[in-house]
């Protein structure tokens, strides 16, 4: 005998559960050379009630991205090895619904290999120093669009 199907009542509402409204922290990759800055990136984040896994560089980041996928990336554009837009170029051939999910750090906002990377993709960018506060907000923003 088959289980009949739970149709709510005309007019009621439904709701869905995320992971949000459930309250578990978001999950971060971020890719950040500078150490010290990576880390008050970090413990700032946690606090906000995401989940952060830092690397330093694109080689670091494409190995974790290959592991599991992230609600977010933030990736400062300069970087050893293989600097961001390396990476996101990385990113969009093996996990293209990630690209969606990037916020850029630079500190070179003058740079225009960097500006015109950024304006091509249409990505969020954030130029340092910038307010923890707008940090979040920008990643709320690309929460949003993924």
């Amino acid at each position: 005998m088959q289980r009949p199907k739970f149709i709510p009542p005309v007019g009621e509402k439904t709701y869905e559960i995320t992971d949000e409204s459930l309250g578990l922290p978001r999950t971060v990759l971020l890719l950040e050379d500078d150490v010290e800055f990576a880390q008050l990136l970090r413990e700032y984040l946690e606090t906000c009630n995401f989940s952060v896994t830092v690397v330093p560089d694109g080689v670091q980041g494409m190995r974790r991205v290959m592991e599991k996928d992230f609600d977010l990336i933030i990736c400062d554009l300069l970087m050893p090895n293989l600097p961001g837009d390396m990476f996101y170029l990385g990113v969009e051939r093996v996990k293209p619904h990630l690209s969606r999910r990037f916020v850029f750090i630079t500190g070179h906002q003058n740079n225009a290999k960097i500006l015109e990377f950024t304006k091509k993709v249409r990505a969020l960018t954030l130029f340092k120093p910038f307010e923890m506060r707008l940090l979040v907000e920008t990643l709320e923003v690309a929460l949003k669009n993924k």
